[in-house]
Formats: C-alpha cells, sequence, structure tokens
C-alpha cells in the first residue's frame, strides 16, 4: 500500500489522476467523478497535501517514484500541473496505457522562450505566506478563486504543500524516451497563458502527442467546460 492516500472509485479501465498544486485530488478532479461510471478512478493525494501530513519539503522526482509503484502498466496516467510533470516522469520510465497532462508547468523544456523567462522571474518572487502566495500565485495563472481572510484549513494546507515544492522547471522531462515509447499522449492547455502553451508546443511536437484546448477554466483545466468530454474520447480511443 502507498504511504500517501488514495480514494478509488468506480470499475473498468483504470485511470490514475495526479493532482497539480494547492488543490488535492479531491478539490481537482471533482468534475470527473462522474467518469467512475465506465472507469475506475485512482484519486491520488500527493505526499503533503490533505488528508496526508505536511512536509517540508516536496520533489517531483521523488514523487514521481512514490506515486509510480502505484499506476499499472495498463494504466491511463493523467496529471495535473504539477501532477503533469510527475507524470512525465513516470511515464518515461514504465508503460502505461495513455497519457495526459494538463498544462504541465515544465518550463525547462521550453527555456529561453520570453513568455517561460518572464513567468518563472515572477515566481522567484512569490511571497512567502499562505494567503499572500495563493494571491499572487492564483491570478499568474488564470485563476479567479476568490480568496477568504483567514483561508480555510484546507486552503491553507495546500498553499503551504505549494509553497515547499522543488520548482517544476528543474525537472529534466525525458522527452526522447518518452517520444518512443508507444502508448499515445495528450496534452491539454485552456489557451490562457503564453508560457504554458509554449512548454504545451514542446511536447506537442517532440512527443508527437495530440493537442487539445479547453478554454474558460484559466489553468484550472478539469473545471473547463467539455474538459470531461475531451478525455473520456482520448481514453476510448486509446
Amino acid at each position: 500500500m502507498p504511504d500517501f492516500h488514495v480514494e478509488t472509485i468506480g470499475s473498468g479501465p483504470r485511470v490514475v489522476l495526479v493532482h497539480g498544486s494547492v488543490g488535492n485530488g479531491a478539490a481537482t478532479w471533482e468534475s470527473l467523478r462522474s467518469l467512475a461510471e465506465r472507469f475506475e478512478l485512482a484519486i491520488v493525494d500527493r505526499p503533503g497535501y490533505p488528508p496526508n501530513p505536511p512536509l517540508q519539503r516536496a520533489d517531483f522526482e521523488q514523487q514521481a517514484t512514490e506515486i509510480g509503484e502505484l499506476v499499472r502498466a495498463g494504466d491511463h496516467l493523467v496529471g495535473h500541473s504539477y501532477g503533469g510533470v510527475i507524470s512525465l516522469l513516470i511515464a518515461a520510465q514504465q508503460p502505461v496505457r495513455s497519457l495526459t497532462v494538463n498544462e504541465p508547468p515544465a518550463f525547462g523544456v521550453a527555456r529561453g522562450n520570453p513568455d517561460v523567462e518572464e513567468f518563472l522571474a515572477k515566481m522567484r518572487v512569490a511571497p512567502g505566506e499562505p494567503r499572500e502566495y495563493l494571491a499572487y500565485f492564483l491570478p499568474l495563472v488564470g485563476s479567479s478563486l476568490k480568496l477568504s481572510d483567514p483561508l480555510p484549513p484546507p486552503l491553507e494546507a495546500g498553499a503551504r504543500a505549494a509553497m515547499v515544492e522543488r520548482p517544476p522547471h528543474e525537472a529534466e522531462i525525458p522527452l526522447d524516451a518518452l517520444a518512443r515509447a508507444p502508448f499515445p499522449k495528450l496534452v491539454v492547455t485552456g489557451g490562457h497563458n503564453p508560457a504554458f502553451d509554449a512548454v504545451a508546443d514542446v511536447l506537442e511536437q517532440r512527443l508527437g502527442a495530440r493537442r487539445a484546448v479547453v478554454p474558460g477554466a484559466g489553468h484550472s483545466i478539469p473545471r473547463a467546460p467539455g474538459y470531461t468530454e475531451t478525455l473520456i474520447r482520448f481514453l476510448e480511443s486509446a
């Protein structure tokens, strides 16, 4: 058994869902729970995120190893944001049935792009307190979430978890290994941020990945109108 929380619902082909920063698995994938009618969903709460205990430091490489132990060869792997970086690393190391990543901040693959460099420069000066961090970070990624004061405990815990994550642009994505892997890949963007678009352009071209754009929710792509239908079509085609 993994030493982090995983909720499993539904039956059918297995889909492992790996959330991003700030929101845990339940918060990120709420809109996909209807997929349990035709898929088994393994909704991961990454180490450091509720209901798991907090961490002093989180690293995408370590979490790729930990969560990778949960992933089987016949699974569909879906990663959102920071979880997309983790999912890219997992899929480069072991076979999956398909790989979907929603705006992974794998900015290392697009260094030198002006929009990427501007985004990274802004993140380097992000505030160090949870509420101030969210007030700064969320608009950067196109979120319109209204923050209460004080923050709800789950949101404060998510902010603290995000603040101790290793910067995702440091990830070295094995593009060649992923390109050689025979399983289908899908890269999803929200059409709202040129830095994320730049990363997706590289992944689409280098991996031979399919591309989908689902606007309407900024970086919170699983909540965007049409995302669920887009994902179902891809999973069933795979």
